[in-house]
């Protein structure tokens, strides 16, 4: 079951066509929803303005160099290693996810153009599918602020959840899928259909999800860094792996 390409086995009922047009039509969505999301909430002018303020309070200018190793820096430790939580069960939670996520995607792409069985990418894709259940399903019953630190029923829905709810429901329904088409299941085809709409709507709700969040973090977190080496201090909490700035460690922000 796990070397098995499900699209492959997919494509006696649906065109590979029709697969790789909806696979493209998803990415669509995605830049067409990003861009809409700056546009509306105008976070590249915002961080452009930041940058422009930073720039010209500067009590130090920085080399070439210097923002380099600045942007090295932010790539390691913010991006790849998600050093903006403080907690532990938080941060491998998270990378669970994102890295569970990005195998999962990259996987099926490869998977639909690409209908080779004799290939290392179904594991993939099933690993990455996993990776995204147990850390999404963790974040969500057991480290939400609202759940962990609130109190609240972790069956309370609230607008910011959709990228998570909608990421979950469209990984888990597509390994139920493959795993009911793998065994014969007459229900295959339902769940299919479930998760083609789970996963559309995760693509599709861009502009009022978190989803685009994931391209605007890197630049806040390179903003960040440049404001604090060259002294103007960002509005921003400073850099994660640099708690000195707030005079110790113990007045970093947590994140719950």
């Amino acid at each position: 079951m796990f070397a098995i390409n499900p699209f492959a086995a997919l494509s006696a009922t649906i065109p590979p066509a029709a697969m790789q047009a909806y696979v493209v039509a998803m990415v669509v969505l995605v830049a067409a929803g990003t861009l809409f999301d700056i546009v509306h909430k105008g976070s590249a002018r915002y961080f452009f303005d930041n940058w422009r303020r930073s720039k010209a309070s500067a009590r130090s200018e920085l080399s070439g160099g210097e923002l380099a190793s600045i942007a090295v820096q932010t790539a390691v430790v913010d991006v790849l290693g998600s050093g903006e939580f403080c907690s532990a069960r938080r941060r491998v939670a998270h990378l669970l996810t994102m890295y569970g996520f990005l195998i999962h995607v990259i996987s099926t792409v490869v998977m639909v153009f690409n209908y080779s069985t004799a290939s290392i990418w179904p594991h993939l894709w099933w690993i990455g599918g996993l990776m995204v259940c147990i850390g999404g399903y963790w974040f969500w019953f057991f480290i939400r602020a609202d759940v962990a630190a609130e109190g609240n029923s972790p069956l309370r829905l609230m607008r910011a959840d959709l990228f998570v709810l909608s990421l979950l429901a469209s990984v888990t329904l597509g390994l139920i899928w493959a795993f009911l088409q793998a065994n014969g299941s007459g229900g295959a085809m339902v769940c299919f259909g479930l998760y083609i709409l789970a996963t559309t709507v995760l693509f599709g709700s861009v502009p009022w999800s978190k989803f685009a969040h994931m391209f605007f973090k890197p630049a806040a977190a390179f903003e960040k860094r440049v404001s604090y080496a060259n002294g103007t201090r960002s509005n921003l909490p400073a850099p994660a792996d640099k708690p000195e700035q707030f005079g110790s460690a113990r007045t970093a922000p947590r994140h719950y």
